[in-house]
């Protein structure tokens, strides 16, 4: 049995405006759905979008590379090790390691923890529209923000997330695949997402001029 809960993209963080749907997945045995509103979490979010078509997908402050740059709390590249789910305040959260092969800007730790909101925590399954998932193996340049619960998050969904192509190069390109999520620019006009590409090594410089040559 299928119960839904609305919620805003607030849980979503940085990047995340209208509202976007949480199903919760009661499997055999389970007695009560996960039905009330689930309490706001997150800054940086506005409104509920006023349109029936957000209940069914997040809606996207479109995000700049000079955003993604100067709004992000750490910039990171490194390779998806492992992952685990669990709650934090009535949200399920899939806990994701990653092991940092190169820090551009924020904390220098050697291995991070980002959390996506959704995953499955026994018989409980809680999915997010627009989210991102990795698999182990998996390697990006991470733009990251930090939530006030502590919490590291992708900026804007998949907006922070440049994927590194696995080919053996020593300058290996990048991708940025374009969202399908509703997207608005900042004046709030629709726009939509466009697929970025540019080599690791044009990716740190823009990255390093854009932080005045620190990170």
């Amino acid at each position: 049995m299928l119960s839904q809960a609305r919620v805003t993209g607030k849980h979503l963080g940085r990047g995340v405006l209208g509202l976007t749907q949480m199903k919760s997945v009661r499997l055999a045995g389970i007695s009560d759905a996960f039905h009330r509103v689930v309490k706001r979490l997150f800054p940086f979010a506005l409104v509920l979008a006023p349109c029936l078509a957000s209940l069914h997908s997040a809606t996207l402050q479109q995000l700049s590379m000079n955003d993604l740059i100067v709004k992000s709390t750490a910039i990171v590249h490194g390779r998806v090790t492992g992952s685990s789910a669990a709650f934090t305040n009535k949200i399920i959260y899939t806990h994701y390691t990653i092991q940092v092969s190169e820090s551009l800007k924020g904390s220098n730790q050697s291995v991070i923890d980002v959390v996506v909101p959704g995953g499955t925590v026994g018989n409980l399954r809680q999915t997010f529209s627009g989210t991102p998932s990795f698999n182990v193996g998996d390697e990006y340049v991470f733009f990251l923000w930090t939530s006030r619960a502590g919490l590291a998050q992708v900026m804007g969904l998949t907006q922070g997330l440049f994927a590194v192509a696995n080919d053996g190069s020593p300058d290996p390109m990048t991708t940025r695949a374009a969202s399908h999520e509703q997207m608005l620019s900042s004046s709030g006009q629709q726009v939509k997402d466009q697929t970025l590409t540019m080599k690791l090594s044009q990716l740190r410089s823009l990255i390093v001029t854009t932080l005045g040559g620190s990170k």
